[in-house]
């Protein structure tokens, strides 16, 4: 389950910096003083919009596929996963007390689960897809050295 957007950055010689946005989330825009610092605070930034997106029930648009000179900025795997619940959630059209009955679970733990900023264990983000049609899928690719 690798879910990554890409990302433009473009050298600033005004302020001396990479800025960095995000076709698919407008609201995604920093920079850094150098590549690899503009890169991390993409990865921050766009935990932040996704994370304000759910939180705020908001549709969360599939990445782009990258085109020439993006980077791909992954998610981590906690908000992937995250991700992936609170998709299939909005695409089932219930609500959150629908999922809790679903669940055997109380709504406020329903909440949590549908919740970004909360640690949800991996077991019952599972539980959660499952009870919704889906299952999660994890997978992995070699990193680039520089990246280690």
């Amino acid at each position: 389950m690798t879910i990554a957007y890409p990302m433009w950055l473009a050298w600033s010689k005004e302020d001396h910096a990479y800025h960095v946005r995000c076709r698919d989330l407008p609201e995604v825009l920093t920079a850094g003083s150098t590549k690899a610092e503009a890169l991390e605070m993409a990865a921050d930034a766009l935990e932040v919009a996704l994370a304000g997106r759910i939180e705020d029930e908001e549709d969360i648009p599939a990445p782009s596929k990258p085109q020439k000179r993006e980077y791909l900025i992954a998610l981590p795997a906690q908000l992937a996963a995250k991700l992936a619940v609170y998709r299939a959630w909005r695409a089932a059209g219930i609500s959150k007390v629908a999922l809790a009955k679903k669940l055997g679970i109380a709504e406020g733990e329903a909440r949590r689960i549908l919740n970004p900023r909360y640690g949800t264990k991996l077991d019952r983000l599972e539980a959660a897809l499952a009870a919704l049609g889906h299952q999660l899928l994890i997978d992995s690719k070699p990193m680039k050295r520089d990246a280690a």
